[in-house]
């Protein structure tokens, strides 16, 4: 066998560093993929809760300000909570209502606190929640 045909092929030394290179680089590789991932589905999480969450809070801003229904309407009752939420079986939402007072601390009457809160599950199984919330008024 001549010289040439010898060095074509690879050593085992050669074979062994390569996958001993190939073993310390993949592995960092996978995880920063996986981790971009993650990262770039949070935040379309979060969007698609806001929305959510102001989707009923103008449902309850509406009934609010409709004729037919009006401040009276206004109870936990009528809002009961969406698990899941049915056009997003990711979600949970709730409604919390509380009357107050002007100061919107004290129990009272003619101010309406209304809270919505959107639950999901992310990408790495933590529960996360978002609320929003506004102040309805009682006026003719």
């Amino acid at each position: 066998m001549s010289r040439l045909d010898r060095r074509r092929a690879f050593t085992l030394i050669e074979t062994i560093a390569a996958v001993v290179v190939l073993a310390i680089a993949i592995p960092p590789l996978l995880l920063t993929a996986r981790r971009a991932t993650i990262d770039s589905v949070t935040p379309i999480m979060f969007s698609r809760a806001r929305w959510l969450a102001v989707e009923k809070l103008e449902d309850v801003i509406g009934d609010r300000h409709s004729p037919q229904r009006g401040y009276d309407y206004l109870s936990s009752g009528n809002y009961p909570a969406e698990d899941p939420v049915t056009s997003d079986p990711g979600f949970s939402r709730s409604v919390q209502l509380s009357e107050t007072g002007a100061d919107l601390q004290t129990p009272g009457t003619g101010y309406m606190t209304v809270t919505v809160t959107v639950s999901w599950t992310d990408a790495t199984a933590t529960v996360r929640s978002l609320q929003i919330g506004t102040v309805l008024t009682e006026y003719e």
